[in-house]
């Protein structure tokens, strides 16, 4: 399912925080997984891999842990929510992902 993403930048929407907006740059939809340890060497498992949604858990040695849920909406618009440690602090984050152009250099 994340293969079906489009790269480019996309607008992350945090769901809990009052409209708390940033944006990323993705070169696939794989690079969702790991929102919260984004370049960090991580190995994952893969719960679920349907062609709506995908579940994967992921360990990063040293720097945490996580489990991301992403839901397929279209290939332009994803819905995700993650959980685990980062940094030594726990997250729960719930996000609205939606592609809005091109990544910029």
């Amino acid at each position: 399912m994340l293969d079906q993403l489009q790269p480019g930048q996309w607008e992350v929407r945090d769901r809990d925080l009052s409209g708390g907006r940033s944006r990323v740059c993705l070169e696939n939809g794989r690079s969702l997984i790991q929102i919260r340890h984004m370049r960090e060497t991580c190995r994952s498992f893969t719960v679920e891999d349907t062609a709506e949604a995908v579940t994967v858990h992921y360990t990063c040695p040293g720097n945490g842990y996580g489990q991301t849920s992403v839901r397929f909406e279209s290939a332009q618009l994803v819905q995700l929510e993650t959980q685990g440690i980062a940094q030594g602090l726990p997250f729960n984050f719930r996000a609205e992902v939606r592609r809005v152009g091109s990544c910029t250099s």
